[in-house]
């Protein structure tokens, strides 16, 4: 079980679900995983024409991850240790008690298609979220923006380069021109592309779809559609706090507060066929 979707669109929130959900083993950004997962994202040249080595890679990596040790919690990130609610030296599971395999490890879309040459009953469940919101928080993630910085940006030698959203010669001639909100964009872009591609590939049986913003609004039946997926239970998302309203930065529509009307209107350059494509009205 897989889930996967651009930065800041809700992977985190699936994953934490799934850990939570009884019998499910989920990892999340686990070191072995995300030094594969990420060296793929950044250097697609590594995977093409190379599937069956980079299947073998990724469930290499996998099986390292997903060893259920005394101590193996240790090396997960603090996300997946407070969705498995660790604090000490203790896992977030025993052995006996796992039903089904999972992770929600950023960039794990860059590699969906090797994930199911690797794992013949693979299923996926990818997160689609209003673009501009994406983008927003992108744009308040330090780490995010420091993949633009000179030197750390490959796109010369990497094309097409997936991870930022290029995949043409017009795409590469305006990267250069692009402020960070455009390239949160282009990237925001190429996920949906990816998903679209994905889609095409798939069956119903492997591949399902989750909005985010659905996912905000009707938990519970989010998390009925995926149980049925599945084929087994799945936690609804915890999105709410005590008083059962949205948490705060988790609610759809923060673009609007956040981002400048320059922004935005480069944000609708960039991909407002895509956000019309899935869903998202202009302003």
């Amino acid at each position: 079980m897989f889930v996967i979707g651009a930065p800041y669109s809700g992977a985190d929130l699936l994953g934490r679900a799934l850990k939570q959900s009884r019998g499910f083993h989920v990892t999340i950004g686990q070191e072995a995983v995300r030094g594969v997962v990420d060296a793929f994202a950044r250097s697609p040249s590594i995977q093409r024409g190379r599937s069956d080595a980079a299947a073998t890679v990724l469930r290499d990596a996998f099986a390292q991850a997903w060893q259920v040790t005394a101590h193996g919690c240790l090396t997960c990130t603090p996300l997946c240790r407070d969705a498995g609610a660790v604090s000490g030296p203790g896992g977030c599971i025993e052995e006996r008690d796992i039903v089904r395999y999972g992770d929600a490890t950023p960039s794990l879309i860059y590699c969906a298609d090797r994930l199911v040459e690797a794992f013949g009953d693979a299923r996926l469940v990818q997160i689609i979220r209003d673009g501009r919101d994406v983008v927003a928080g992108m744009l308040a993630d330090p780490e995010v923006l420091s993949w633009f910085r000179p030197g750390r940006v490959n796109v010369e030698t990497e094309f097409p380069n997936p991870f930022f959203g290029i995949e043409t010669e017009q795409d590469l001639a305006l990267w250069p021109e692009l402020t960070a909100a455009g390239k949160c964009a282009m990237r925001w872009r190429g996920t949906v592309h990816a998903m679209v591609r994905l889609r095409t590939a798939l069956s119903a049986e492997q591949l399902t779809t989750v909005r985010y913003e659905e996912m905000l609004q009707r938990p519970g039946q989010t998390a009925r559609a995926l149980s049925g997926f599945v084929g087994d239970t799945v936690s609804p998302v915890a999105v709410r706090g005590p008083r059962r309203d949205i948490l705060p930065g988790l609610e759809a529509g923060v673009w609007r507060r956040k981002l400048t009307a320059a922004q935005v209107t480069e944000i609708e350059s960039v991909a407002g066929p895509d956000l019309r494509r899935v869903g998202y009205p202009a302003v």
